[in-house]
């Protein structure tokens, strides 16, 4: 069930937080003119969270952003999907990823297996093991992955009003974003990326995926977080910009996103690699230019984003939602409402 959208969607990202303030930040974001409210697999459950957003505000989108998918076998994965689409009349959407290695290992302590076949497998036993809890038929999944052969009445949770749950993975290089156009209904586009390698690795990657399995790549909505440095005046604007700084620093010191700087020719993360290895995270913000920042994020007054980011993306992505690393904060309601309308409408 593709996500197409006509027109921008803005979406609220919960932070991280016990799940139960969900309710209470989803009744803002609905007040706000949110479209929808993602939650994150970060120190809390990502889907707890949706089930008291559910109750305050039943007509935004709900969705995982993301789940990590691994830890979980998909049977789990489906029954909580499941019931989150029932809560939600049918506008829940699950957003999966697949982590690295390192956390896949160490924190799930979970098999680390090839990471892109395996969640291919994986949005596969999902569709299986739905299509069975929607009919009542048996039960049948075989996959290099993953095997489903038993679902008894006592244990399936029966039809459900809106039975296609949108699946979205996220993912940063080809193979993923391939996947995403062959066999998804969505793509969560990580926010350190850049529009020059929007166009030269993701959306041309997408298209060969859908176009291998007969469809267009508008069948699959783009969904991302874009860095937002906004304020009351030009010093909080600076500030956040700084702490963009940081946080792409941290990206650019981990291999997996390297394809983004390759892109531009940035030669600096391998200098951030070794800072990160020594503990000098209080430094690394230093070493990414501000032609980076600029690259990557939108920056200026409450009043100019909106503007700016439609400007920059055109029809390149469908969802966006602001990665403000808090800023939104010092926004009064009334400011941060507009903000949201004109990055919708422009």
């Amino acid at each position: 069930m593709p996500l197409y959208p006509r027109q921008m969607l803005v979406d609220y990202y919960f932070p991280p937080g016990p799940p139960a303030g969900a309710a209470d930040a989803a009744a803002r974001a609905r007040e706000l003119g949110f479209d929808g409210f993602f939650s994150a697999e970060t120190a809390h459950d990502p889907f707890v969270p949706l089930a008291f957003a559910a109750r305050t505000a039943p007509d935004l989108d709900l969705g995982t952003a993301i789940a990590v998918a691994f830890p979980r076998s998909p049977m789990v994965t489906a029954q909580v999907s499941w019931d989150l689409a029932e809560m939600s009349g049918g506008r829940f959407i699950l957003g999966l990823g697949t982590q690295v290695k390192a956390h896949i290992t160490r924190r799930f302590s979970t098999d680390w297996t090839s990471p892109g076949p395996r969640l291919r497998d994986y949005v596969g036993a999902l569709r299986a093991i739905w299509a069975a809890f929607q009919t009542g038929e048996r039960l049948s999944f075989e996959s290099g992955h993953y095997n489903f052969s038993l679902l008894t009445p006592f244990f399936a949770p029966g039809a459900i009003p809106h039975p296609d749950i949108p699946v979205a993975i996220a993912g940063v290089g080809p193979y993923l974003s391939r996947l995403a156009g062959e066999a998804c209904d969505g793509f969560h586009v990580h926010p350190f990326h850049t529009i020059e390698y929007l166009d030269r690795v993701v959306l041309p990657n997408m298209a060969e995926g859908a176009a291998a399995a007969g469809r267009s790549i508008d069948d699959v909505t783009r969904i991302t977080t874009v860095f937002v440095a906004t304020g009351r005046d030009e010093n909080e604007v600076a500030t956040a910009r700084h702490r963009i700084k940081e946080q792409l620093a941290f990206y650019a010191s981990t291999p997996s996103y390297r394809g983004v700087l390759e892109t531009h020719g940035w030669d600096f993360g391998s200098t951030l690699s070794m800072m990160s290895r020594r503990g000098e995270w209080d430094r690394m913000a230093d070493v990414v230019p501000d032609e980076v920042v600029d690259a990557v994020a939108v920056s200026g007054p409450p009043e100019s984003i909106g503007p700016a980011i439609r400007d920059r993306y055109g029809d390149r992505v469908q969802r966006v939602g602001f990665y403000t690393l808090d800023a939104e904060l010092a926004l009064d309601d009334g400011t941060l409402a507009a903000m949201v309308e004109s990055t919708r409408s422009g």
